[in-house]
Formats: structure tokens, sequence, C-alpha cells
């Protein structure tokens, strides 16, 4: 019996799906999770169940409703419809929920960017700000991302010229996580940045902000990574393992926050997609690889209504169809669920999947003992056997393709040196 058909049998042991948050809690993490656009799941029904499947997506993340501009855009005006939508929807489902984000130079209003301020009446709009929000959203939130982007892509990295840089130097930092702490003391409360995952100069300024935000006797929790990456151009699974590491070793959780890896200047193609699947599975391999990365979280689950415009960056196509990125991370995630989870791993997680995974896992008969002897009149279920009516016969799928499953049509044959095997039911892929 091959590797992926003992799986999928431990994973229905275990009540886990072979769906990417139940993997990913399986594996250790906390959650597998996307941003939710507001628009999108008033208006396309399609989006709306992906989003409301909690076996696919166990955390939420409102893309737009909770920035500065939607929650506040006249002095002291606070309205929530937008930020109510994707909360409401994580509340219904019973799925954790990332917000996003407090003070922030980008989607703000002019009154705040423009206006005269010193260092008084700044700190009295910024707590007033948070103490607002978060109060409206207070129970609700795993997490929140109190300060974002504030480190420039400058190459010294040197901190980005706001106006609340202008008006305190670093001192805005502390000013805003003391007052997130207090609006929600359960919250976690993170600094969520882009290109921190190159080890240059911005991750150097970054880590020097956590160690200044704790020198204040202010509370930082975790560094958000936005992962905001393009083929090709991503770092090695244990690059980015050792990158992680730096920053959990200050005392702070880690997770990927905004993660998605687009095409830059490349056309779709089977090569492209196989790499960009490679690219996924090194980004999310590395967060399972580490104590203290809790988890996941894609910056739009589909092409069509991603914020890069045909960036292609997204794991499922325009028309809802997994890429090999899906095929990619489920892989990975169920490879690292059939290893029990380190101490500090499994105090992420809901104990009791891992608690039964692992007693499926360890009484689970040898393969050879359990591998029942072949019908002469059928083949096995989602085995990559003959190509189903309309496919093409001679292509070849590259590696991390998917080559076969239960109503796959498309060819079942891989490129040398990779074999079809199954991941279950429903998808073999090229490996």
């Amino acid at each position: 019996m091959h590797l992926p058909t003992v799986l999928s049998v431990i994973f229905a042991a275990a009540g886990v799906t072979a769906q990417l948050n139940d993997l990913a809690v399986a594996a250790g993490l906390k959650y597998f999770g996307t941003a939710g656009q507001e628009g999108t799941i008033t208006s396309d029904t399609t989006y709306r169940n992906i989003i409301n499947n909690v076996h696919e997506f166990g955390q939420l993340t409102p893309e737009n409703g909770m920035k500065w501009d939607a929650t506040e855009g006249q002095p002291g005006k606070f309205t929530f419809q937008s930020g109510d939508i994707v909360a409401g929807v994580a509340k219904s489902n019973g799925q954790l929920l990332r917000c996003h984000t407090l003070v922030w130079y980008s989607q703000l209003p002019s009154w705040v960017s423009n206006g005269s301020w010193n260092r008084a009446t700044l700190q009295s709009v910024i707590e007033s700000h948070i103490s607002n929000v978060m109060g409206h959203y207070k129970g609700q939130c795993y997490a929140w991302d109190v300060v974002n982007e504030a480190i420039s892509d400058d190459a010294q990295g040197n901190y980005r010229d706001s106006i609340f840089f202008k008006t305190f130097k670093t001192d805005y930092f502390p000013i805003a996580f003391k007052a997130a702490k207090k609006a929600d003391p359960n919250a976690k409360l993170y600094y969520n940045d882009y290109n921190l995952e190159y080890n240059g100069a911005k991750t150097e300024r970054a880590l020097e902000l956590v160690k200044l935000i704790k020198a204040a006797g202010a509370p930082i929790d975790g560094v958000g990574f936005q992962a905001h990456m393009t083929v090709g151009g991503t770092p090695s699974r244990t690059a980015m393992a050792n990158l992680l590491k730096r920053f959990t070793a200050l005392g702070v959780e880690v997770a990927y926050t905004e993660l998605d890896i687009a095409h830059k200047n490349q056309p779709s193609s089977s090569s492209v997609q196989a790499q960009q699947a490679t690219d996924y599975a090194n980004m999310v391999g590395s967060c399972v690889d580490v104590d203290g990365c809790v988890g996941v979280t894609i910056w739009g689950f589909i092409d069509k209504y991603n914020w890069i415009q045909n960036g292609n960056a997204a794991i499922f196509d325009s028309n809802f169809n997994k890429k090999p990125a899906y095929s990619a991370i489920s892989s990975v995630l169920a490879a690292a669920a059939t290893k029990a989870p380190s101490p500090a791993k499994n105090a992420n997680a809901p104990p009791a999947v891992h608690t039964t995974l692992r007693t499926a896992i360890a009484t689970a008969p040898a393969c050879e003992a359990t591998a029942p002897a072949p019908k002469a009149t059928a083949a096995p279920a989602a085995q990559p056997a003959k190509p189903a009516t309309g496919s093409s016969t001679g292509a070849q799928q590259p590696r991390w393709a998917q080559c076969g499953g239960n109503g796959y049509t498309g060819p079942t044959a891989c490129q040398a040196p990779y074999t079809c095997k199954v991941q279950n039911p429903w998808y073999s892929q090229c490996l």
C-alpha cells in the first residue's frame, strides 16, 4: 500500500479531511486561513460557500473592512458595517478571526495623514481609534495587526516616514501596543510587514522594532510575515525556517499573514504553476518546521478576485479549480500530520485532533499486513489508471500537478522522474 493511501486511511480514522485547515491543525498549526473580500462574500455564492468551509479555512482576515479609512473616515465617527461582514462569517462558523489593521500609513484618511499634530493630540487620536475599533470587536479577534508596514523598502531599512513617525519617531510603537492591550487584553498583538522574508536590512529593522517595543514595557505577542512573494523568487524552506526562528528567539510567535505567490512577467504555464507549487510548499513547510509559527493565511484564495491583477497568485484559479499549489500545500501538511508535533506545536492546536490522529497512526497495522489482495475485475478508486474519456493520452503532467482522482479527466502520466501518487479519493498528484 502506498503512503498516500495510508494517509487517507489514517485521516479518515481520525476524522480529519484532506482539506487545508484540517490538515494544518493535524500537522500542529493553529489554523490555515484566508483573507475574505467583503463585497465578494455578499455577491458571489460560490466564493461565500468556500469561505464558509471550516475544513478548508479555519481562520479569516477582513481584507479591507477594519482599516482606518473604513472604520473612522471622519474624526470620531466610527462605522463597522464593512468590518462586520468577515467578522460575522467567522463568528457564525466558529472560525478564528485575525483582525487587520490599526496603525498604518496607507488607507489612512486625509484628516489624519494631512493633519497638524503634536505628540499629545496625535496620541489621543491613536488611542481613541484603537479603543473604539478594538472595543467593537473585543473578544472576537484571535490577533490584531496593531502596527502595519512601519519600515521602508530602502537599502538601509529605515523606518517609514509616515505622519506617525514624523510626530513620534519610534515612540508610536509602544503607544499603539499599550493602547491595544488596554482595549482587548486577550487578543494577540502583532507587528505586520512585507519583505521581511529575505534576511536583509528590513528584517534587521523588524528585529530591532520588536526589541524597542519590549524595552519600552509594551506588550507584543507576534510578528506577521505578509509573504507577498513571486514565483521562483521565494527562499528555500530551510532558509525561511531559520529566519522565523530569529524572531521566535525574541519571545514572540510568528505567522504568515498575507501569503501569495504571483507570476512576475510570466504567462501562466504548467512549468510556472509547478514552480509556484514548489514555492508555496516551501513557505508552508517552513511554518510547520518552526515551533512558534502558529499558522498560515493566504491573501485571497482565488485568482478571480485577487488584489494582484493578472498575477495568478492564488491557489484556486478564476474558475474555482484547485491549482497545483493547493495540492503541494496539502502534501506538505499531510506529511507533517503523520508526525507527532512537538510540545510547543501541540499547545497551539486543539488536542483532540492531535490525540486521535496520533492514535490512528500508532495503531495502524503495517502496510503489507493491511493491503488487501487486488481484485482482477476493478482498480482501486482514485488510482491513476487509464485516462478518462476525453483526456489526452500523450500529455504528461509536471511535478505537483494533478494526475488523477474521482471526476478528473486530465492527463494521468507524469514527467520523469515523477510518478502519480494518490493523495485522497479526489486528488492524485505528480510527486
